[in-house]
């Protein structure tokens, strides 16, 4: 143990005592790229060998990762379970806890007689919503309003039916908003797409895990005191709030267990660069240790729209119609630039055969500029969320629309292609817009929760609101640097 403060605070905190790291490689370094190279291979090895040493054989992990995540995709067509079993097999054996120096199995990490940190309660002073109600720009939907506005998207392409269908359960059925008999617990409580303001303003109670760091627990304690439910948090107060579970995953476990009630745990963590493949690893250890000890918790991921999916016939026809419709100003693009501009999103279509047995398109949203430790971390919670469905823990997952978050806007590219994207027909959608929609979508699967289907493709595939990355005629990536060069005079603005 030692002695940090934070804002003049001194707080006693584990630091280094059990750190989730990357194991080292012949040369003595951590490496994320031989990590992640690894980890791909070995999923792809149960059903496709010839890919995973394709994998294996990448040097340039941080420029070749795309082509290799697309595979498991494709490799996972038949059922998904066994690439994304092998896959979490090969995150476990190969992460390690560094605990006081010596390397330990990830999964022993929860071993010993952690302390657990103590508890403290904000209860909300405002009126509980009754109705399913979504900020989305200057007005609020709900209502006739909120139905037509779920009719427009999935008509232009932003949704799939099948989330509007959900959504529009849950505004049906305004008491499913309760949650009240749960206990939500969100790692990433400040999370701008976390359901922790949703949840609390319908008067549930959430359990919120972050990082120590009392501004964001200012923020977050605010939150819980406008709302109407109750918020429990690790600490005694604001100033020592929070949990770094890069270094407290058995305090945590210890900390979750002694919360009374069924236990929802939601991942909705973000770190940058390296870290978030480390950190999404402990929270999948974390979600395995307390299915173990208490069978009934329930599991919640949000994925990524900038991913590659399977996605079924109808998304393929759309987006294959809208490339053939393209303006001549496009097909100009695409011959300056030798076919690397707007390069069509589903070139295969016709060779397709879309019956259970035959493969879906692969709608290939990857961004290289987010790169191949984003990727890999959402990954392993994609194949958590195949994994513990069938195996019958109820799992909610979806498929979250392009959002303008903090992250994003940080990155002065990806600002600026989010603010031409609308020129191809894609929305992005603002953080309270996303907040609302997704937690509407997670009641929704807790509420009516779902078995897990043969092939684990449809399972990602329904309720996903993807913003319309999924049906746009081209590879998206493909049209980021236009959609940039449109887009950078508004993302200028918007930074000043």
């Amino acid at each position: 143990m030692h002695r940090k403060a934070y804002h003049g605070t001194v707080l006693v905190i584990l630091s280094r005592v059990n750190e989730v790291v990357f194991p080292r490689g012949a040369d003595g370094r951590r490496s994320s790229s031989d990590f992640g190279r690894a980890v791909v291979a070995d999923a792809l090895r149960v059903t496709d060998p010839t890919a995973a040493e394709a994998a294996e054989r990448e040097r340039d992990w941080r420029k070749g990762y795309l082509a290799h995540f697309r595979s498991l995709v494709q490799a996972g067509l038949g059922n998904g379970y066994d690439t994304a079993a092998a896959g979490l097999e090969s995150v476990h054996r190969r992460m390690l806890v560094s605990r006081d120096g010596t390397d330990i199995a990830l999964d022993d990490v929860f071993t010993g007689n952690a302390q657990p940190p103590a508890s403290f309660t904000i209860t909300g002073n405002g009126k509980a919503e009754r109705e399913l109600l979504i900020p989305y720009g200057k007005e609020v939907l709900q209502g006739d309003s909120l139905y037509r506005q779920l009719d427009a998207w999935v008509s232009r392409g932003i949704i799939e039916q099948s989330c509007a269908e959900m959504v529009r359960e849950v505004a049906d059925h305004p008491d499913w908003l309760d949650l009240s008999d749960q206990r939500l617990v969100v790692l990433g409580a400040g999370a701008e797409l976390g359901p922790l303001p949703a949840v609390l303003a319908w008067g549930g109670t959430v359990v919120g895990i972050d990082l120590p760091r009392p501004q964001l627990w200012e923020r977050v304690v605010e939150t819980a005191r406008r709302g109407a439910g109750t918020l429990i948090a690790p600490g005694t107060s604001v100033s020592d709030a929070g949990i770094d579970l890069l270094t407290g995953l058995p305090e945590a476990a210890q900390w979750l267990l002694g919360i009374e009630g069924r236990l929802i745990l939601g991942d909705y963590v973000y770190a940058p660069g390296a870290v978030y493949p480390r950190l999404s690893a402990a929270v999948d250890a974390l979600g395995v240790h307390l299915v173990r000890e208490r069978p009934e918790t329930a599991l919640a991921f949000l994925a990524t729209p900038t991913d590659t999916f399977a996605v079924p016939e109808n998304v393929v026809e759309q987006a294959t119609q809208r490339y053939r419709d393209r303006s001549v100003q496009a097909r100009v693009a695409q011959r300056v630039s030798g076919g690397r501009l707007l390069e069509q999103h589903f070139p295969d279509h016709t060779d397709l055969r879309f019956a259970d047995s035959a493969d879906p398109g692969i709608a290939d949203s990857l961004v290289p500029q987010q790169g191949p430790n984003y990727a890999l971390a959402k990954r392993i919670q994609r194949w958590r969320a195949s994994v513990a469905r069938r195996a019958g823990t109820p799992v909610s997952f979806s498929v979250a629309p392009p959002t303008a978050t903090r992250s994003v806007t940080n990155n002065r590219l990806l600002a600026a292609a989010y603010a031409g994207a609308h020129l191809f027909g894609i929305e992005v959608f603002a953080p309270a817009t996303s907040n609302r929609l997704m937690a509407a979508l997670l009641v929704h699967q807790l509420r009516r929760p779902r078995s897990a289907s043969p092939q684990a493709w449809r399972d990602e595939a329904s309720g996903a609101a993807h913003g319309g990355l999924w049906r746009v005629g081209y590879l998206p990536r493909t049209a980021l640097g236009l959609a940039a060069v449109r887009g950078l005079p508004a993302a200028f603005a918007s930074s000043r």
